[in-house]
Formats: structure tokens, C-alpha cells, sequence
């Protein structure tokens, strides 16, 4: 039968991969896309719960103060790196998995598993926000004359441009500020950066970093900054009776949040890579000294 030994080959080669791994090697690969799936769940789970409780309360017990949003965001990631980054890294944003990959010898094999893992968190994060919330969200909408489909009470989950802002705008601030956040991962972790903070503290530090960038520029878009922070509540929103609000919602706005952080990911870690890394001094005395034993061998 024409192509019949092709047919079998395939299945047969992958069965022999899976078999091939050692156990153990499975187990920890399973164990690290868990690992990203529950540090996206830890951010949503508190992010958006952070901005529900900013837009659905009236009055609204951030209106007055931003800052604490930005700070509650920035902590739920701290705890999410304390939770999960001694297993898969913590990378918990598709952007930070590409960056690594292209600047930090981070397998590729492993980037599109963990960009679902990511995606599948976020999803499952907004589900506890809804399951806390929706009640409010109903209300809210009923006393606003919203619904769900026109878009109702939807920023508690993604994002929107903000003010005067187009999508092409919102596309080119969404590259600018997830440079912003690689490039300050990459001098945060940075091995040979004799001014970062200790392994205990750089997580605190990220989540600092990250509630900066919403406290100074969080409006003009709400800081998606993370392709799965945004993708995987929407996709959610989108069966849970926003529709077409949410995917592909006004001004087919929804990719926007997905590829601008990663045009600034590659954006942020290679200006680090190339601006600061080639002349940190423990670097540079590291390579002089690998030379010196190199000529003396």
C-alpha cells in the first residue's frame, strides 16, 4: 500500500524518543512545565483580582492610589519566582522564555512547551478570578447597563489601550516596555554583575522592577508586558460569554499584547547583551584569567 510503511514510521519513532528518556528526565520535564503553569496561575490569581477589585468597587479602594496595584502586581510575581524558580527558572512570560533562549543558551526545544504552559496558567488563573468575582462583575455591569459582549467590565482579566491610544501606538509602547523588563531581569540575574542583588533578594527586586513600569507607564495600556498574562485570561474571557470582545476584540486589538512583548524581549535582553554584559569587570577578569590558564597549558 502506497506510503502504508511511512504511516508507521512516525508514531514509531516518537514512541522510541519517549521510551528512550530516562524516567527521572521525563518526570523533571513534566515538573518544570507545571512549575511555569502555576507561576502564570499565582500572577493572574492575584494580578487580576488586584484589578478587579480597582474597577468593579465604587468607590474603588485603589482610585487614589495606583501605586498599590502596581505594587500588588509586582509582589505576585516575587511570590510566584519564590514558588517556582528552583524548578523551571520562573520565566513565567513568554518574552523572558525567548529572551533566554536567544541570549542565555536556554534550550529551544523547550520554548513553544513552556509558552503553553504559560498560556494554560493564565487561563486557569482567571478562572479563580472569575470563580471570586463574578458576582461583582455582574452587578457592576447590570448597574453601568453593560454586558459582557460589548465588553463589560472585560479589563479586569486583559488589557485595552488606554487614553488616545491607537493599537499600532499601543504595539510600539507594549516593545519599549518589556525591553524595559528584560533588561532589567538580565542585569538583575546577570552572574557576573557584582551590583545585583543576592539570590534571595532578586526576586523581590524583579517584582519591583515590574511594579515601576506599571506605576510610570501602566496607563498607557495597563503593562501587559506578557503575551500569557494577557492571552490566556482572554482566551477564557472568550468562552465565558465576552466573545467577541475578547477575541479578537475592538480594533482586532488582541495580538497586540502578544507580539509586541516579544518583539521587546529580544529588543531588551540583546541591548543588555550587547551595551553592559561585554564590560562588566568580573566578566572581563574572568575571561583575562580563562586566557592566562589557556597560554600556560
Amino acid at each position: 500500500m502506497p506510503g502504508g510503511q511511512n504511516s508507521w514510521e512516525i508514531p514509531r519513532f516518537i514512541a522510541m524518543l519517549i521510551t528512550d528518556v530516562p524516567p527521572l528526565m521525563r518526570r523533571t520535564a513534566f515538573g518544570t512545565l507545571i512549575s511555569e503553569a502555576v507561576a502564570v496561575f499565582i500572577i493572574i490569581a492575584f494580578g487580576d483580582s488586584t484589578a478587579a477589585m480597582y474597577s468593579l468597587y465604587t468607590p474603588s479602594p485603589y482610585k487614589n492610589a495606583y501605586w498599590g496595584v502596581c505594587i500588588a502586581w509586582g509582589l505576585a510575581v516575587t511570590i510566584a519566582i519564590y514558588a517556582t524558580g528552583s524548578v523551571s527558572g520562573c520565566h513565567a512570560n513568554p518574552a523572558v522564555t525567548i529572551a533566554l533562549a536567544l541570549y542565555r543558551k536556554f534550550s529551544w526545544r523547550k520554548v513553544l512547551p513552556y509558552f503553553a504552559a504559560q498560556v494554560v496558567g493564565g487561563f486557569l488563573g482567571a478562572i479563580v478570578v472569575y470563580a471570586l468575582f463574578y458576582p461583582v462583575i455582574d452587578y457592576a455591569n447590570t448597574a453601568s447597563h453593560l454586558t459582557r459582549a460589548a465588553g463589560g467590565n472585560a479589563a479586569v482579566f486583559f488589557t485595552h489601550p488606554g487614553l488616545a491610544v491607537t493599537p499600532l501606538h499601543a504595539f510600539s509602547d507594549e516593545i519599549i516596555l518589556t525591553a524595559f523588563l528584560i533588561f532589567g531581569i538580565f542585569a538583575i540575574t546577570e552572574q557576573y554583575n557584582e551590583m545585583a542583588p543576592g539570590a534571595n533578594s532578586g526576586a523581590l527586586i524583579i517584582g519591583f522592577l515590574v511594579a515601576t513600569i506599571g506605576a510610570s507607564m501602566g496607563y498607557l495600556e495597563a503593562f501587559a508586558i506578557n503575551p500569557a498574562r494577557d492571552f490566556g485570561p482572554r482566551l477564557f474571557c472568550f468562552f465565558a460569554g465576552w466573545g467577541r470582545s475578547a477575541l479578537p476584540s475592538p480594533d482586532h486589538y488582541w495580538w497586540v499584547p502578544i507580539v509586541g512583548p516579544l518583539f521587546g524581549g529580544v529588543l531588551g535582553g540583546g541591548a543588555y547583551q550587547l551595551l553592559i554584559h561585554p564590560y562588566l569587570p568580573a566578566r572581563i577578569r574572568s575571561v583575562s584569567a580563562s586566557g592566562a590558564e589557556s597560554a600556560s597549558v
